[in-house]
């Protein structure tokens, strides 16, 4: 048979997940000589033979063997040069231009467990065990092909013992870029925080403080957690003191699921999640309270190890607070110099540098997928393709909101999204946004074509935009939302949807304050089909921290005389209401909106759920999920007016209602439970709407209200029963950590225009 070559040309995940390895042992097996190497582009195959049976055995084997952690987004193949190669080999990394997917980091994988439980194995105890199908990735990676001098690891010269298994096709740490041992890996060092003096023990030590009640700094893979005894009721309370942190809820690791099963409920799906390589928090129903992890709320967050240090650490300890050691509003810390010595008794630490900070992923489990609070950690920078007919050849940068902040990229089909970078009000997460900003553009040689924001001319985003120099894009803030489920889930050009779109805040098209909002929605442009009644809010953003505030705007709404409004509104000094009422009346620093976040406070004040002030954001809306009763509830009454365009909807009946069942003595987990299916039964009532008036059969769910899971579940439900088709993010976070890609989409739109 004649001679044959072909180059096979591969793009995706597939480097730093043991893909190499893996076509070097197929290749191997099926008798074919040649090369295999990293490229800029992906992975570069060049393959010899003269049985064309043993090619077409490659080609299927590619697909249905692939390592766990690899995904080939697209491969090309062609005729290539017969040079009579007479064996294959994994040859050194090409150059070129550099756009390839690297994967996110791995929790420890069964195997490199096993090496560290053995007493007989070298890596015995070694908290950086790692291999091909484990270990850190993305925030170790400083730059692309990933090969280990392009990771923090290229300051740990591998022993010889390292470098033969990193050099043995047969090993499963065969280019393993991350391999270390005690003997020429990375140290950890436990130290006292005030004086950096080490101290002795190591881990063993680290666990003895931990039990004595001591806050332990604990570096891990994208930066510093504090830790202490999760069961320690005083150790709990000086760590809140300690982060000015009194009500918001505390992150637990837990040693394995068994533990996890003691404190709350966990589905089948759940468990999945919590278990996955991917290892998020995952917020699961309380089954027994842990004093001063989530007071007010009925769901407690759990992880479980993801490195080989805390399953060290946990081993004997079984249930400890893992929260992220940043300040408040401020990013996670990656090194000593942030400031983390001072947030704590003592550091585990180690000498691994952190290229890229990410804060732990966080997610729920909603009508049996993901619904994420916050993205980041296991699953970025996995990219999200976009539809063949959406693509252009340039490159876009996309900037994200103000709050809960990503910034996403664009090149060559796909969408790159940052991790979780927070409020950029605060200067150091604007400092965090720019050193992302440069880290993604420079891994994956973007040069971008143009630059999108948010509509809001205030925003940090917007003006850095305005100085970038670039064409600059804006969109509105609840359109980026429904674009990004769009996306998503692959629509195509040409599709519209009516986009549910619900949130505290985003800038109008018309310049006032939305957040109730239907837009009959595609690509590049939207109508605004209908949209909840504005109220005002009195004292402007003070009325997102004071949920009383919006309780005395939607009693006045709905005609009722404030002054006996039941309640939280009873704990108000009266010269303060008194203040907001006459602000009210006289229309002064009341500011109107159609905020579905702040009717939920609204209605959280008036069922006596809310605090007087919130502490974070959505704090009153989350106590009110909290205590909504299981089981199906009767929606209170609410006017849609047809006779205005876009349409109105106005909540002055279900206020009533409310008040009703209060002077019933309705527990607050009726009334709760009673609102929520009103906000579905909108939700069905406008999308029918829709259905008569233009034909729209797609629903999306969007914004940050969606994270409230009973809502979603509720709305989804009824959406379905009333003949639509529902989307929501998965992939991604409902609130504005999603804005960045659905403004990528509405780019791409416009220049395909």
């Amino acid at each position: 048979m004649k001679d044959r070559a072909v180059r096979v040309t591969v793009f995706g995940v597939v480097q730093g997940v043991g893909f190499r390895p893996f076509v070097y042992r197929l290749a191997r097996r099926l008798g074919l000589a040649g090369w295999v190497r990293n490229s800029g582009a992906g992975v570069d195959i060049h393959l010899e033979t003269k049985e064309g049976a043993a090619l077409e055995a490659f080609l299927k084997g590619l697909i249905e063997e692939l390592p766990p952690l690899a995904r080939i987004e697209r491969q090309s193949l062609k005729t290539a040069p017969f040079q009579g190669f007479r064996e294959f080999t994994v040859r050194k990394s090409g150059k070129g231009e550099r756009f390839v997917f690297t994967s996110p980091d791995i929790a420890t994988c069964p195997s490199c467990l096993k090496d560290i439980e053995n007493p007989a194995d070298r890596r015995f105890g070694y908290p950086f065990t790692n291999c091909t199908d484990c270990g850190p990735r993305y925030t170790i990676v400083r730059a692309l092909p990933y090969d280990r001098p392009n990771t923090t690891m290229a300051g740990f010269p591998m022993c010889p013992d390292c470098a033969r298994e990193y050099h043995d096709p047969g090993d499963r740490r065969y280019h393993a870029q991350p391999i270390a041992c005690p003997r020429c890996g990375p140290r950890i060092e436990l130290r006292e925080a005030k004086s950096g003096r080490p101290v002795a023990g190591g881990i063993p030590r680290a666990v003895e403080l931990l039990r004595k009640g001591k806050i332990l700094a604990v570096k891990g893979l994208g930066g510093f957690h504090l830790s202490c005894d999760a069961l320690n009721e005083a150790a709990v309370a000086r760590l809140r003191r300690i982060k000015a942190r009194q009500t918001k809820p505390l992150a637990l690791m837990a040693r394995d699921a068994t533990i996890v099963r003691r404190y709350a409920h966990l589905s089948p799906d759940e468990e999945a999640l919590l278990v996955s390589d991917r290892r998020p928090i995952v917020l699961l129903r309380k089954k027994k309270d842990i004093a001063g992890i989530a007071p007010h709320l009925d769901e407690i967050g759990f992880m479980l190890p993801y490195t080989p240090l805390h399953h060290l650490l946990l081993k004997d300890l079984g249930l400890i607070v893992a929260t992220s050691s940043n300040r408040k509003d401020s990013p996670i810390m990656k090194e000593e110099e942030e400031g983390i010595r001072g947030l704590c008794d003592d550091l585990l630490t180690h000498d691994r540098p952190i290229a890229v900070r990410a804060d732990d992923s966080v997610a729920k489990i909603a009508s049996g997928a993901p619904l994420f609070a916050r993205r980041a950690r296991g699953f970025v920078p996995y990219p999200q393709k976009v539809p063949e007919a959406l693509r252009s050849p340039r490159s876009i940068l996309a900037l994200g909101g103000e709050l809960k902040d990503t910034v996403s990229l664009y090149k060559d089909g796909y969408i790159v999204t940052s991790q979780f970078l927070g409020d950029l009000d605060e200067y150091p997460n604007h400092l965090y946004f720019e050193e992302t900003i440069r880290h993604l553009t420079g891994l994956f040689d973007a040069a971008p074509a143009c630059i999108v924001s948010d509509l809001h001319p205030d925003f940090h985003t917007t003006r850095f935009a305005e100085k970038s120099g670039l064409p600059h894009l804006r969109v509105q803030h609840h359109h980026a939302h429904v674009l990004a489920a769009m996306v998503e889930h692959g629509l195509p050009p040409g599709a519209r949807v009516l986009g549910i779109s619900w949130d505290g805040y985003g800038y109008g098209a018309d310049g006032t304050a939305w957040g109730g909002e239907f837009l009959l929605a595609g690509y590049a442009d939207y109508e605004r089909f209908a949209h909840f009644e504005p109220v005002p809010l009195p004292g402007g953003d003070l009325a997102a921290k004071q949920p009383w505030r919006m309780a005395l705007a939607y009693l006045r709404a709905a005609g009722i005389n404030p002054g006996g409004a039941p309640g939280t509104l009873r704990g108000v000094d009266r010269a303060k209401k008194q203040g907001v009422l006459d602000m009210l009346n006289r229309g002064v620093r009341s500011p109107l909106s159609t905020s579905c976040g702040r009717l939920f406070d609204a209605v959280a004040a008036l069922t006596g759920l809310a605090p007087l002030e919130n502490e974070f954001e959505a704090e009153a809306a989350m106590r009110l999920e909290a205590a909504a009763a299981p089981g199906a509830a009767k929606p209170y009454g609410f006017d849609l007016e047809r006779a205005s365009s876009p349409l109105r909807i106005s909540f002055a009946p279900a206020i009533r209602g409310i008040l009703a069942d209060r002077a019933r003595r309705k527990s607050p987990g009726r009334i709760a439970a009673k609102f929520l299916a009103t906000l579905a039964a909108v939700a069905v009532a406008v999308a029918e709407e829709a259905r008569t008036t233009a034909d729209i059969r797609t629903v999306v769910l969007s914004g940050g209200v969606f994270l409230n899971k009973k809502l979603t579940e509720a709305a989804t439900s009824a959406l379905l029963e009333a003949g639509f088709e529902v989307l929501r993010p998965v992939q991604y976070s409902p609130n504005d950590e999603s804005l960045s890609v659905g403004q990528i989409a509405y780019a791409l739109a416009r220049l395909k225009k």
